[in-house]
């Protein structure tokens, strides 16, 4: 397996639902688009990528929703860019289908009593049922790279919690470590990095809410912290 050089991660834009979070009730989440500032975001982060690739060729994976493509649009990558995969399990996780913004943010709050990987939406998925398509779509890639005209560099072009569940599998990180991470930003790119020693270091590493090591279990975790 020729395994790249890259694995580059970025979260899309800022969306208009982060402007108005009824637009659940009237438009399906995956059509939801990017606002001016997500545009100007994701060209911001497409010069921080065209520097990465240093350029290299890249295959691009993609989540199917509106603001995915919209971002990898901004992007401006479309000269290093081998091929573009729509990639739907690297969509958003399932909340709902219209969503009634009272309802989700009870869901929310118990979700974060919970916990975010075990917590299931009432009409959607957990993070553990988001964690088994990933791992799905990393046996896919492991097939690619198999090719020998694979290029030297991947992107994944998707969304905060798809991201750090990929992550989570990749990097084997404990439930307790994925609890304590927090989302990346709009637009925010993180890199899997192949190391000499052929093993990937993620650069930058996730921001954290709460210390955890990637080994911490629940067994660690303390009755006052419950």
């Amino acid at each position: 397996m020729s395994a790249p050089r890259q694995i580059i991660m970025v979260r899309h834009g800022h969306s208009a639902a982060n402007l108005d979070t009824s637009i659940y009730e009237r438009v399906p989440d995956y059509r939801i688009p990017l606002t001016e500032q997500g545009v100007d975001e994701a060209r911001r982060a497409g010069r921080q990528i065209r520097r990465q690739l240093e350029g290299e060729r890249v295959r691009v994976y993609v989540s199917p929703y509106l603001r995915a493509y919209q971002t990898l649009e901004a992007l401006g990558i479309e000269d290093l860019t081998d091929s573009v995969v729509e990639e739907p399990r690297l969509r958003e996780q399932d909340w709902a289908n219209y969503q009634v913004p009272e309802e989700i943010e009870e869901q929310k709050r118990l979700r974060d009593t919970y916990g975010h990987f075990f917590y299931r939406f009432r009409d959607g998925e957990s993070g553990s049922d988001v964690y088994d398509r990933v791992t799905g779509f990393m046996e896919t890639l492991y097939r690619h790279w198999a090719r020998p005209a694979y290029p030297p560099n991947a992107l994944l072009v998707t969304h905060g919690l798809t991201m750090r569940l990929f992550c989570m599998r990749w990097f084997r990180w404990t439930v307790e470590y994925f609890e304590s991470l927090n989302n990346p930003e709009n637009a925010g790119v993180h890199t899997l990095v192949r190391q000499p020693s052929g093993r990937y270091r993620l650069s930058p590493p996730f921001s954290q809410w709460a210390p955890r090591s990637t080994r911490d279990t629940v067994v660690e975790t303390t009755f006052d912290e419950l």
